[in-house]
């Protein structure tokens, strides 16, 4: 009975967990990496084929990303996630594929150009409908076995539609062991989602620490703030850009506005237009609509017993073609302009940037979190010009950070969730946050709360049965090589290559040691041999 920790290790995306136990394979979460990687992360120790299922917390792509990756290298099995979860990840998933096959498609056109080698998507649209095709949803609170010697149940997280924690029971023989991912612990006293549920006993957990080292303002100045930014942009003629992500923040960004709107809070713009530029966010609206009404808080429930419409008002424009985007900058009224991606990486929010970074009546409304590495950390952290599309483009805009409105727990809300177990967990294990945050987190979980925790670095194993550590990892940095665009840095492949590899020796050195250290009481003769073959191999290696 053995847990694995893969990605999202001492960084803040690509989760993935492995256990084994029974000869049985499972993953929680496939997650790819966004933004600038810190640490190398090791690969799935088992064959894709050699996996039978796969527990996914909710849709976002740091945790449900490289599913068709694994389906493509040959996972057979089931993804188990609730339904809500499944209904967002079949737009996601393949919104995400075509991003894949849009990307390859561009690099091979300058590979042929320059004479290099063709170059290969991660994943494709097939493999994305594939992966679909093997989820299978659940409901909140149902226990579901899995197997003979393995239970899990959903439970709500409030993070996303659909998002949960995932309790997993374990048997092996006679003995029985539980442990709990928090997957990402939703904010508390949002609008639209539920509070996240407490569970009251677990033997291990996994939890996350994005906001581990702060606290949000209050999210009841929301409104007001959004109010302002609204106003002051409009009353000097300029556009309020919100790079949003498509599935969550955007529905929670359309309800903020349809109070506005209602309420009339934004004085001298009546009849203000509000785009919605994101094929994926109308998909995902549509997905929200028609969800179960358990899924949503009570003020939900209630509006649609009423009949009300949470996330529709009137002047709102669904964009989804190409032409229907491109109209959007040549309308000179003030308006708004919601976009994915949320971090500026990708889509349709850069043509938007372009548009708008240059002219200091604009604003780019930030609400959501901005990883190390993206453009919108880059423009938060105040960059003076930046390149879009092979266009040096000068950042003018007025920036702006929403308060409150994060989907993830801060500190306290993280806390509250985790000392809401009535049994406090014999180990918990911090992961999902930056460097220092996961590690001042854990130690703060222990100076203060007195619980014993663990922040494993990617290929770090532990037996589930006992408690103790089987195999130690240290996180190998990625090294970093300028790639031209200012602020940014990337890993290139052959890089990549020669860390994975470096891990791979520095593994085998702790290995050696663990051995040397096991050693103890052999005879002087049998130490005597094995410390002359060390020192043969290190004078051999030596440089």
């Amino acid at each position: 009975m053995k847990i694995t920790f893969l990605g999202a290790t001492h960084e803040v995306t690509g989760s993935c967990t492995l256990i084994e136990t029974n000869g049985k394979n499972f993953l929680i979460d496939c997650g790819m990496e966004q933004g600038t990687d810190i640490f190398i992360n090791q690969d799935i120790p088992v064959n894709a084929v050699d996996i039978d299922c796969v527990f996914l917390t909710h849709a976002h792509i740091d945790h449900s990303g490289k599913l068709p990756l694994l389906c493509k290298n040959g996972f057979r099995g089931t993804i188990y996630a609730t339904e809500e979860t499944v209904n967002l990840s079949k737009i996601m998933l393949m919104d995400s594929a075509h991003i894949q096959e849009f990307e390859a498609e561009w690099r091979n056109r300058k590979a042929l150009r320059s004479g290099m080698p063709p170059f290969e998507p991660m994943y494709t649209i097939e493999d994305a409908r594939h992966t679909v095709e093997k989820m299978l949803g659940c409901r909140y609170d149902e226990m579901k076995a899995v197997g003979e010697n393995v239970s899990i149940r959903f439970n709500d997280m409030g993070h996303l539609l659909g998002s949960s924690s995932i309790e997993v029971w374990i048997t092996e023989g006679e003995v029985t062991k539980k442990i709990v991912f928090s997957g990402d612990v939703g904010n508390e006293n949002k609008p639209i989602l539920n509070n996240p549920k407490l569970i009251e006993e677990t033997d291990y957990l996994v939890v996350e620490s994005t906001y581990g080292d702060r606290q949000h303002e209050s999210a009841s100045d929301t409104l007001p703030i959004l109010v302002d930014c609204l106003q002051r942009t409009f009353d000097r003629g300029g556009n309020v850009v919100i790079p949003s992500f498509a599935v969550g923040r955007t529905q929670e960004i359309l309800y903020f506005l349809r109070k506005v709107k209602d309420e009339g809070l934004v004085k001298g713009h009546d009849g203000f237009a509000v785009y919605v530029d994101s094929p994926l966010a109308n998909e995902a609206t549509a997905v929200f609509l028609q969800a179960s009404p358990e899924a949503f808080d009570d003020e939900i429930k209630e509006m649609f017993k009423k009949g009300i419409n949470p996330l529709v008002f009137p002047d709102l424009k669904m964009s989804v073609s190409s032409d229907e985007s491109k109209a959007i900058n040549f309308d000179n009224a003030p308006k708004v302009i919601i976009s994915a991606s949320g971090m500026c990486e990708a889509g349709r929010i850069r043509h938007h940037l372009k548009h708008n970074l240059w002219r200091p009546e604009s604003l780019i409304l930030f609400v959501g979190y901005q990883a190390g590495g993206t453009l919108g950390r880059i423009l938060l952290d105040g960059i003076k010009e930046v390149k879009l599309f092979g266009e040096t483009i000068s950042v003018e805009a007025e920036m702006f950070s929403m308060p409150g409105i994060s989907g993830h727990a801060d500190k306290n809300g993280i806390i509250e969730w985790i000392t809401g177990f009535k049994k406090k967990p014999s180990l918990v294990f911090v992961n999902h946050g930056e460097d220092a945050v996961a590690e001042g987190f854990a130690q703060l979980l222990h100076d203060q709360y007195s619980l014993n925790t663990a922040v494993p670095y990617s290929g770090t194993s532990y037996d589930l049965m006992t408690g103790q550590i089987v195999t130690r990892t240290e996180g190998i940095p990625i090294v970093k090589k300028e790639d031209g665009r200012r602020g940014e840095y990337k890993t290139g492949p052959r890089d990549e290559r020669a860390a994975k590899v470096f891990a791979r020796l520095i593994a085998a050195c702790e290995k050696l040691m663990r051995v040397a250290k096991s050693c103890g009481g052999m005879a002087n003769k049998e130490l005597g041999r094995f410390a002359d073959q060390v020192e043969q191999l290190s004078d051999k290696w030596s440089r």
